[in-house]
């Protein structure tokens, strides 16, 4: 396939490297950039074109990114020799993929406007394995004519669906909105799943019966082995996910909306992460998944934990 505009991408984390891949392997013609170029080089085999400036990017017609907070995104757009920078080349269209504060983006989004870049907020749901399964969803808000212009893009990456929300900022409201609910129902999971344990069933045989049933979600069916074989491979870290509740806290007191269930989740990953300086490596620890948080659930039940070492699909397995 042939791009119709010239592509560049910014970030090539657990999501970004896949997103872009699978650019690359629609056809696309991709020019990335990353902060540690070594971690962009392996799609430069596939097609793809590795820069060493984000600025490099300014002539390409639309640029995608996806970085860790509102700061990273701030410094990489009007840092010095930042992406918009100058009086220079500019991007048509930024479409930004990350995970950051409805504040953060309006202020962002402000900047852009004036110098007449449009901007696309893009957050998506699901990690590095739903991408390469074609399991990752996007939800979208900004101009209507920009969000038309990149739709073909967005959905090679997101290919569970691409849902457009309106404009503004309302795309960071709904990824605010689906993370409490990650952080939330995989909470009560884990309660449930220690109560269940502590009666004598193994937790394989328990996950089992709940992906079977009408509670089952693709969520709970791929954190599954996770937690059946304590596999912390991290797909997302606590303290990522605390961000997230505590975004959806912010949002919920500014607009008057009472939340008592997702602060409860909140405090429960607090005390997880405040645990956490119990271990010999607390840094180490934290930066593995926020499927650990069993470990506390655990414990606070006076268990300790085994591998149960049971073959667990995750419903996200690929070829190669």
């Amino acid at each position: 396939m042939t791009a119709v505009h010239s592509l560049g991408w910014i970030g090539m984390g657990r999501m970004g490297f896949p997103m872009a891949e699978r650019l690359l392997k629609a056809g696309h013609k991709v020019a990335i950039w990353n902060r540690t170029r070594a971690k962009a080089e392996p799609l430069a085999a596939k097609g793809g074109k590795v820069v060493d400036r984000v600025n490099e990017l300014a002539s390409c017609d639309i640029v995608f990114s996806i970085v860790s907070t509102g700061n990273d995104l701030e410094q990489i757009y009007f840092g010095p020799n930042g992406l918009v920078a100058g009086d220079g080349p500019r991007p048509k269209i930024l479409v930004d993929c990350s995970s950051i504060g409805v504040d953060e983006s309006e202020s962002i989004a402000a900047r852009l406007k004036e110098i007449g870049c449009a901007f696309v907020r893009a957050p998506v749901s699901g990690n590095g394995k739903c991408v390469k399964a074609g399991k990752l969803s996007s939800v979208v808000s900004g101009p209507k004519d920009a969000f038309e212009t990149i739709t073909p893009y967005l959905k090679v990456v997101a290919a569970s669906g691409v849902s457009y929300v309106g404009e503004g900022e309302l795309a960071r409201i709904c990824k605010i909105a689906h993370n409490v609910m990650l952080g939330v129902v995989f909470q009560n999971l884990l309660e449930i799943t220690v109560l269940a344990q502590k009666a004598g069933v193994p937790r394989h045989a328990f996950l089992d019966f709940m992906n079977a049933s009408v509670m089952g979600s693709v969520f709970t069916k791929y954190k599954s082995n996770a937690l059946v074989n304590l596999d912390w491979t991290t797909t997302f870290t606590p303290p990522l996910l605390r961000k997230d509740l505590d975004l959806g806290l912010q949002a919920a007191r500014e607009l008057g909306v009472a939340m008592p269930i997702t602060a409860t989740a909140r405090e429960a990953l607090q005390a997880h992460i405040g645990a956490a300086h119990l271990q010999a490596d607390p840094a180490g620890y934290l930066a593995k998944d926020f499927a650990t948080l069993l470990e506390s659930v655990a414990r606070n039940a006076g268990m300790t934990l085994r591998p149960e070492n049971v073959p667990t699909p995750t419903g996200l397995e690929t070829e190669g």
